[in-house]
């Protein structure tokens, strides 16, 4: 069976496989304040461009979710998040376990928009009865999205000056940043994320690494304490080298743009495949996750061979799937892939 149903099926690039057990017998302090952990910081901030920035490593995306989230939120606040959202659909309550609700909105390819936003925190406001109500407290957002939509640097833009003018802090989720801006229909650098939106994190456990995000921390305010926050939340690692060294590695000589760009280019690859059958997407996604809307014959045919993610039926008896490309992906499976969609 060839795997297409997730971009952490693999373990790590093995850059990082040897630079582990190169440092195996070192000694070092724990709790990410080592060597490694310093040197994968600076390199991050020069990535960025943004020496200000605080870079804190956490071992996943839930756990980075809710500790950023619950580190910003007052008791009787809220997050923004589309309705598809991770925190939303897939993080088992998980912000909600912190005491705070999700406030969903968005539109059906996975993104929300500035204007939503300000509707949302107008309404809270203008409500006679806000006192009684959930308070938007700050926005959260995924690039790319859930549906493997990427939001345009102007639509990024106008969303942060929103946020900027209602004072909610944006949070972008970058589980699988690298894959959005090595798209080939990005037009955003890291140094763009970074400048339109207050936190953000850098996902390694989809993009080569074993585990880990390393979170970035722009706004100042947001800043103070949040190690505190790492430790109530337990997402302080004892051992923090082992996820200092995997970014440190993965930000040596451009690793984590060059392998996002592999698996971007090869999903562009299945995608044309699609498309030039006649098969359409329920999402127009340009990211490494493409959701192709197949007959049942078809999905029997192609999950003969291939493992990929079931997205659920369509009314009109259809299927949408989700094949997803990652770091590891190899070229041949692709191409099997491609002639055995052709083949349809």
């Amino acid at each position: 069976m060839i795997r297409f149903e997730s971009d952490y099926t693999e373990g790590a690039h093995p850059n990082i496989i040897n630079k582990l057990v190169e440092t195996n017998f070192e000694q070092t302090p724990g709790y990410g304040v080592d060597v490694y952990c310093e040197s994968a910081r600076a390199k991050i901030k020069a990535a960025c461009n943004r020496p200000d920035a605080d870079v804190h490593f956490l071992v996943g995306g839930t756990q980075a979710n809710l500790t950023v989230i619950a580190s910003i939120l007052r008791p009787y606040q809220g997050v923004i998040s589309a309705f598809t959202g991770h925190i939303n659909v897939h993080e088992t309550g998980s912000v909600e376990a912190t005491g705070h609700k999700v406030i969903t909105t968005g539109n059906d390819d996975g993104k929300i928009t500035a204007q939503q936003v300000a509707d949302i925190y107008e309404g809270h406001w203008n409500d006679g009865t806000h006192e009684h109500i959930v308070q938007p407290g700050m926005v959260y957002i995924s690039h790319p999205t859930e549906n493997g939509t990427m939001y345009t640097k102007d639509e990024l833009t106008a969303l942060y000056e929103v946020c900027k003018k209602y004072e909610l802090p944006l949070f972008i989720d970058g589980a699988r940043l690298g894959y959005a801006l090595m798209s080939p229909a990005s037009d955003m650098t890291l140094e763009d994320v970074a400048n339109n939106c207050d936190v953000f994190y850098i996902g390694g456990t989809k993009v080569g690494a074993l585990f880990g995000e390393a979170v970035v921390i722009l706004k100042d305010s947001l800043k103070k304490d949040f190690r505190y926050n790492i430790k109530q939340r337990g997402a302080m690692l004892a051992k923090g080298r082992l996820l200092g060294i995997q970014f440190d590695v993965l930000f040596e000589d451009n690793l984590y743009f060059e392998i996002s760009k592999h698996a971007a280019t090869l999903a562009m690859d299945i995608k044309k495949a699609f498309e030039e059958k006649g098969i359409g997407f329920r999402y127009d996604s340009d990211s490494n996750q493409q959701f192709p809307i197949l007959t049942k014959e078809q999905y029997e045919t192609l999950t003969k061979k291939y493992s990929v993610s079931y997205g659920g039926e369509l009314p009109d008896g259809k299927v949408y799937v989700r094949f997803c490309t990652s770091w590891a992906t190899k070229a041949e499976d692709v191409k099997a892939l491609i002639e055995d969609i052709r083949a349809l």
